[in-house]
């Protein structure tokens, strides 16, 4: 899956920073109005307090031209480098009752794109030498996915599908509900016809005895192999034989991504990348004149 559009992206950005600051500032931040002049202006920098991959820097510009359009902003860091401790990773200078209401919005999402970005570089570094691709999932935050696959690139894995809605994927609930694996490949090819569609198909199979049922059944773009023992997923491949695009899902931590990846699968996907990963420590600091 490709990355947003740019004017999909923008219209995202937007909608996402006018939504956050009407739920932090709402009438109004009465404690900056109570303490700054309004005409002060001040000079920030943002302090990295944990080594990682910084994500967010790109948002963050956004955040303080919208809150005032005459701030300006020196990057020290790039969005998708490294930083360490101690690192400034960049400058803003802009109104100070603007900086301020800016400033938790652009930490909390910075932090989290971090964590994020930092978590899916772990899992690149550990199968970068293999021809394999980690993919992230739907297991994202509410309204909050867009940015979090974002970060999921920035670390340097991919992005699977957006939702529901840009590919088909066939999960084991599917199969119980509609009866049987063929039933719900045929309804779903008929149901393609219908709506004149042409949406890749992912079926999940639990065990060997549902891949050589989809294997009869054929009319799919990928099988996904779930929660397969490691020899099982070695031997499922090899059944598959490059006839189908293979993903490996389930069990997947930073500690068996590689011998899951040695097997050939094509993809591993890994709810981990969003679900479980940890914000970095930033901070933003008014520079004392």
């Amino acid at each position: 899956m490709s990355a947003p559009t740019t004017s999909k992206l923008e219209d995202q950005l937007h909608d996402f920073i006018v939504r956050a600051l009407a739920e932090d500032v709402g009438e109004g931040d009465h404690t900056s109005l109570a303490c700054i002049p309004a005409d002060d202006r001040t000079k920030a920098r943002l302090l990295v307090k944990e080594p990682g991959i910084l994500a967010g820097v790109a948002i963050a510009e956004k955040v303080f031209h919208h809150v005032d359009p005459t701030a300006e902003m020196t990057i020290h860091i790039p969005d998708g480098h490294y930083m360490s401790y101690g690192n400034v990773a960049f400058e803003v200078s802009c109104n100070t009752r603007a900086l301020l209401q800016a400033e938790r919005l652009v930490l909390n999402t910075m932090q989290r794109m971090s964590g994020i970005a930092t978590l899916s570089n772990r899992f690149k570094f550990e199968i970068e030498d293999l021809p394999v691709k980690i993919l992230d999932t739907r297991k994202t935050t509410p309204n909050l996915r867009f940015i979090e696959k974002w970060a999921v690139r920035l670390g340097g894995c991919y992005n699977y599908r957006d939702g529901l809605y840009d590919r088909i994927m066939i999960k084991d609930n599917h199969i119980d509900a509609c009866g049987s694996i063929k039933a719900a490949i045929d309804q779903t090819v008929a149901y393609q016809k219908e709506k004149g569609l042409d949406l890749p198909v992912t079926i999940e199979v639990r065990n060997l005895v549902e891949l050589y049922e989809v294997l009869d059944a054929r009319q799919v773009d990928r099988i996904m192999l779930d929660n397969f023992e490691l020899p099982i997923l070695a031997e499922a491949v090899a059944v598959i034989n490059n006839r189908y695009e293979t993903e490996a899902s389930g069990g997947v931590n930073i500690h068996t991504v590689r011998k899951i990846g040695q097997t050939g699968v094509n993809y591993i996907s890994v709810g981990a990348l969003t679900h479980s990963a940890v914000s970095l420590d930033l901070s933003l600091k008014v520079v004392k004149a």
